[in-house]
């Protein structure tokens, strides 16, 4: 009975708040000195762990964290200056406050004091746990027997430890710093590059309102950020599918020879396929100088110095790009779509057209509909098409945002050209937020989230 009272147990909720009003003096005060209530029923190994990991957060508080918290409101006040040493009779460099380091180690530190929060709920849960287990008179495992579980029933932490530590630190921390760094005037205007301060709200109203140059470019880069991603996803996707059909249809001859020629665009790397076609685009490349010694046309075409003819070209070439990856996707799921559903639709005298909206239409879009939000989120974060394509061109003088930049264009710009690292921080948020809502609202529309088993 005991053994079937202690299978049950997972049921039971070894919770904080039950540690706090269910538990013993030990487990009580578990919560200020981590690890008691282990150490009082002879889990003395995990409980020097606990331990051991309170004193290591106190002496980095005192070492360090307490006064990155402190400068954290301020982000610093105390300049570079040179101050005279009257006993040596020199001017000395003393090394003001550095608000870039101020503003990471604060936010380490607040991160730190989660992790640390973490474990002292944690031990707090399992104080109560052995002190259950006790007064049930049920086997209090070993630390050993512990070891032992994180390679069989808890194996899942021990593996997923490594990839939740390395999204923490180069993931999260990093986004916390930038969506902080969005709230100062951190830029390359007057001193901020040092020393700078809170400024609120003020990066959102500069890059959202319409009054200054930030403001008055934001929009029409949102505008063909949205406009570019719809046309590169649609595109390519319809091109795509068409392409396939085609291509799998039985009076086709030569399948493979044909997925052959439009699969090699994609086996060369892409940078060097786009790298090659901005420089045969150019306006004394290799297309314009073959068009005009053949006499097609009298002046060279402007691809990279018209807004339209650039964005175009932009499109077109990510289709060529783009149309292969799309026709070998859509070329597996035709061969997996149910054979008696075209066999009844010819009987029912349903013909080409009817079978591809009623049929194919529909099962290629249930599978790939999340695939399709995928892309679009993609295409508006889509960097290496357009910063190696175009670059951005063509730029009028004065703005800091070409006629085919996009959202991320423009923030890489901003930051690596510019030095306007706070309003970067912005529109990586606002690119962030719109693309959560697009996503979202998409998916959850999509016949793959409304019904999932409808083709099966």
């Amino acid at each position: 009975m005991k053994v079937a009272k202690q299978k049950s147990d997972f049921a039971t909720p070894f919770t904080v708040k039950n540690a706090i009003t269910k538990g013993d003096l030990f487990t009580k005060l578990s919560g200020i000195i981590m690890g008691l209530g282990n150490f009082k029923n002879g889990q003395f190994e995990k409980s020097l762990i606990y331990f051991a990991i309170e004193i290591g957060y106190i002496m980095f508080m005192i070492k360090n964290g307490f006064y990155y918290l402190k400068m954290l409101p301020t982000l610093g006040t105390r300049k570079a200056a040179e101050v005279w040493n009257e006993q040596k009779q020199v001017y000395e460099y003393v090394q003001g406050d550095n608000s870039v380091l101020l503003l990471l180690y604060g936010v380490v530190t607040i991160a730190v004091t989660l992790v640390f929060i973490y474990f002292l709920c944690d031990s707090l849960k399992s104080a109560y746990k052995v002190q259950y287990y006790k007064e049930k008179n049920w086997k209090i495992k070993s630390f050993k027997e512990d070891v032992e579980d994180l390679f069989d029933s808890n194996l899942h932490k021990l593996l997923m430890f490594l990839p939740f530590s390395g999204i923490l630190i180069f993931t999260i921390l990093p986004l916390l710093f930038m969506i902080a760094m969005a709230f100062t005037n951190y830029s390359d205007i007057g001193d901020h590059l040092i020393l700078f301060d809170w400024v609120g709200l003020k990066n959102f109203k500069t890059v959202l309102g319409l009054g200054g140059k930030i403001g008055q470019t934001f929009w029409p880069v949102l505008g063909w950020t949205l406009i570019w991603a719809f046309f590169a996803t649609f595109l390519n996707f319809f091109l795509g599918m068409i392409l396939a059909i085609v291509i799998n249809r039985k009076e086709t001859k030569g399948k493979a020879f044909w997925r052959f020629c439009f699969v090699i665009s994609i086996a060369i790397p892409q940078f060097v396929s786009l790298l090659v076609m901005r420089t045969l685009l150019q306006r004394d490349g290799a297309i314009n100088t073959l068009l005009l010694n053949a006499g097609l046309i009298k002046t060279a075409l402007p691809f990279w110095t018209n807004a339209t003819w650039a964005r175009v070209t932009v499109i077109l070439v990510n289709c060529w790009v783009g149309i292969p990856y799309t026709m070998l996707q859509v070329t597996g799921i035709l061969q997996n779509v149910p054979a008696e559903l075209y066999e009844a639709a010819k009987i029912d005298g349903a013909n080409p057209i009817q079978i591809y909206f009623k049929i194919t239409l529909p099962y290629i879009m249930f599978i790939m509909g999340p695939y399709l939000i995928t892309q679009f989120t993609g295409n508006i974060n889509n960097f290496n098409v357009i910063y190696l394509l175009s670059g951005g061109a063509p730029v009028e003088v004065g703005k800091t945002a070409g006629k085919t930049d996009l959202l991320v264009t423009w923030l890489y710009k901003l930051t690596i050209d510019y030095k306007y690292y706070n309003l970067g921080a912005v529109i990586g948020i606002l690119t962030f937020i719109i693309l959560s809502i697009v996503a979202l609202v998409t998916y959850r529309n999509t016949a793959s989230y409304k019904d999932e088993e409808g083709f099966q």
